[in-house]
């Protein structure tokens, strides 16, 4: 394997905040209880997934608006019917008349 196709190892990133002792008091307490190793597992782990929440769910209402603008649209302004369509329009109208 050459240099150029050594996989790269990502470095860790930190992330320090300061917060009240009362409020750290209630997260280390809630990541025992979690059963999470420290205080930074749950944190990170508790962020993560709510963090992963708020994307889906933006991420459904941005496509949810993107399909009602599409659907919208096509009332607006649809397509002219093709030729299946004129065809099996005929073939509904001619049997509804007999």
């Amino acid at each position: 394997m050459s240099a150029k196709e050594k996989p790269t190892k990502s470095k860790d990133a930190r992330f320090d905040t300061r917060l009240p002792e009362d409020q750290k008091a209630m997260f280390e307490k809630a990541a025992i209880l979690g059963g999470y190793r420290n205080l930074s597992d749950f944190v990170v782990t508790v962020a993560r997934e709510r963090a992963l929440e708020i994307i889906a769910e933006k991420e459904r209402l941005l496509a949810s608006e993107e399909d009602a603008a599409i659907f919208v649209d096509a009332l607006l302004n649809p397509p002219a019917p093709n030729n299946a369509l004129i065809q099996a329009a005929s073939e509904y109208l001619y049997r509804d008349s007999r």
